[in-house]
């Protein structure tokens, strides 16, 4: 019985060979152990990009268009699940969130001339969080998805997928989606990445295969410490933090990255609560800001993502 097209319809349609064109930029900067590699007493070098961030500037214009109760308080609240590199993660004292996102999110804040505050959250609570009122806006490698639109409003600011991460060498020859029947996988609660293997769990079975033995935790950095010491055989991640983390890990001799398309490709978005239509908007424009001064495109290339990049900030534009 052929199963590779019923699974292969997981997949998703970027092209080929993404894996290999996220490659990690070497820059000079400060060092952190690598989330879920405690054991380990290798560091890896990062870049610096304070001074990047230090050169953006206020925009008067648009921060005529921040919601006067943000603007009154001066800060940005934002949640994070602060456990993935290269997007959100702590810096080696263990407090300061550094990454991708953080500094689009940061260079954001100062052109509407706000500071940023980061909340540290589980993955999963971050939407409620928005609706509340705790948070202003979400920033966590979050994919904008047409469910998810049902609930918050996006401003999309990267392209992305899922893929596979496995230990180095994979022992367990898993090639793609269709080698994962019977194998055990690890991902965070309330993902894309959970959804995805749900699904490839149910068509396991509806082919007559096992399915798959998932564990769900709250974040990567538990995923990584289960397939390191090899509970698991397979970590479903996205793909930035897939390269990054098999490239430092160890200095990049525990993981790797299973090649081929990614899984389930759409854009990374910034939630933002709907009745904060006002907020929405000025983030948008904030960011196009930083696209057409050439910041969004520095931060992206000194965390090596510039494949995901964007060339105008879209609200709403997952499906």
């Amino acid at each position: 019985m052929t199963r590779t097209r019923s699974r292969s319809a997981l997949w998703g349609t970027v092209a080929t060979g993404a894996v290999l064109a996220l490659g990690l930029t070497a820059c000079s900067g400060p060092s952190a152990p690598q989330p879920g590699d405690a054991s380990s007493s290798s560091s890896s070098t990062i870049p610096d990009t304070s001074a990047l961030l230090d050169a953006v500037q206020v925009d008067d214009a648009l921060a005529t268009q921040v919601p006067a109760d943000i603007k009154d308080k001066g800060t940005l609240v934002v949640g994070s699940n602060v456990q993935s590199a290269p997007n959100n993660f702590y810096a080696a004292d263990g407090s300061t969130v550094i990454g991708s996102d953080h500094d689009l999110i940061t260079a954001v804040g100062k052109k509407l001339g706000l500071d940023v505050e980061y909340q540290n959250q589980d993955f999963g609570s971050l939407i409620t969080s928005l609706q509340s009122g705790r948070v202003d806006v979400t920033i966590a490698a979050m994919n904008d998805t047409a469910e998810r639109q049902q609930a918050i409003d996006f401003v999309d600011y990267l392209t992305s997928g899922i893929t596979l991460m496995v230990q180095k060498g994979n022992p367990d020859d898993i090639t793609g989606p269709d080698a994962l029947c019977g194998k055990s996988i690890a991902v965070v609660t309330g993902t894309s990445q959970q959804e995805f293997a749900e699904a490839t769990s149910t068509q396991c079975e509806s082919d007559g295969d096992e399915a798959l033995d998932i564990t769900v935790t709250d974040s990567d950095s538990q995923n990584q410490t289960q397939l390191r010491t090899g509970r698991i055989d397979a970590i479903v991640n996205d793909l930035p933090s897939a390269v990054y983390i098999s490239k430092t890990a160890q200095d990049g001799q525990a993981f790797e990255v299973v090649p081929g398309d990614v899984i389930d490709g759409a854009p990374y978005g910034i939630g933002v609560n709907k009745d904060d239509a006002a907020l929405r908007d000025a983030i948008a424009a904030a960011l196009d800001s930083l696209i057409d001064d050439g910041t969004y495109g520095e931060v992206l290339d000194a965390w090596g993502i510039t494949s995901g990049s964007v060339t105008e900030a879209t609200v709403n534009g997952g499906k």
